[in-house]
């Protein structure tokens, strides 16, 4: 049955290629969001703060994990923005340890973005010594970093959506996924529906916040603040299908470049969510990164398991009508 089911879909998955008029946006605007080529992030957190100040998102913690120079841990209710910081003791792709890159560029992109490319560093004796990576510094392979900007996903088949029995999350015509916090009871269904932790509760009220695409910036024509603020472009914003379609441009250029490991990562209407209005270019495996491999909606089985349980009880009833009819009179 979930087989049948998986090659025909239904309105809870599978691919949906106009998100906005299923929701009854008949005239909306083409479908937008975000990409973040996390080849290019430095770390610099401007996207936190932007959004922290634009949102009037509440201070979450200034003090360092002890694990990383990252001070957030992860996205939450206070959190909507989250910059990853990962070490590894791994080489840039493409390289053997202790071999200069020279030829192999993760900013080969960076004119087309409109950036200006990294300057040289100066070597001992004054030399030029090629441009800096923020992957492999100075050309030294022994250790690279991997940073991110994690973000609600915006999934075109939201399971925290699904869920809400008040309408406080609702399906903007962008085709973006909004909390209404005046709307919200603090029910807290939503938090374990979403596949990827993205939700989350306030402490002092227990209602639930998490990034809103700047709803209130998209209305006037601006771009959201994270993206306006990001100084490498790795944060972009868009029209969905112009943003898949520049990600695929950009995997090509750094397979080209010898940085094999770049992959696309919630871009495919045909994944476990009916592709993420937010996708990312990761460098390594998604749980580097602290992303589920394989998210699917959690609403996904629903119509089965209501089958099933009309099914239990329709048999229930079976036998309780028979114990009856065969009692003796």
């Amino acid at each position: 049955m979930r087989d049948a089911d998986e090659r025909h879909g239904n309105a809870l998955y599978g691919p949906q290629p106009d998100v906005s008029g299923a929701s009854g946006y008949p005239d909306a605007p083409p479908r937008v969001g975000f990409f973040t080529d996390t080849s290019v992030c430095i770390g610099c957190k401007a996207c936190e703060v932007a959004c922290k100040e634009w949102n009037a998102i509440p201070e979450d913690g200034l003090e360092l994990t002890g694990m990383s120079y990252d001070n957030t841990r992860g996205l939450g209710a206070d959190t909507w923005r989250h910059v990853a910081f990962v070490e590894q003791r791994k080489p840039l792709g493409g390289q053997e340890p202790g071999v200069a890159h020279d030829d192999v560029d993760v900013f080969a992109a960076a004119s087309s973005l409109g950036t200006d490319p990294p300057s040289a560093a100066p070597t001992a004796a004054g030399a030029p010594a090629g441009p800096i990576s923020p992957v492999s510094p100075d050309g030294r392979t022994e250790l690279r970093w991997l940073m991110s900007s994690d973000v609600c996903k915006h999934c075109t088949h939201a399971a925290c959506l699904d869920v809400c029995p008040t309408g406080a999350l609702f399906r903007t015509e962008f085709g973006t996924v909004v909390v209404q916090e005046d709307v919200c009871n603090g029910c807290g269904y939503c938090v374990p529906a979403c596949p990827y932790g993205v939700i989350d509760q306030r402490k002092d009220d227990g209602r639930v916040w998490k990034c809103t695409l700047c709803y209130d910036r998209l209305g006037v024509g601006m771009e959201p603040a994270c993206a306006k603020s990001c100084p490498t472009d790795s944060i972009q914003f868009g029209p969905l299908e112009e943003l898949r379609e520049r990600a695929r441009t950009r995997v090509a250029q750094l397979h080209a470049a010898g940085v094999t490991d770049a992959r696309l990562y919630g871009d495919s209407p045909d994944d476990g969510v009916g592709g993420a209005g937010a996708f990312f270019l990761l460098l390594d495996e998604p749980e580097v990164y602290g992303l589920p491999p394989d998210p699917v909606v959690t609403t996904r089985d629903l119509p089965g398991m209501w089958r099933h349980a009309a099914v239990a009880a329709a048999a229930l009833a079976a036998l309780a009508l028979g114990s009856f009819a065969r009692r003796p009179r």
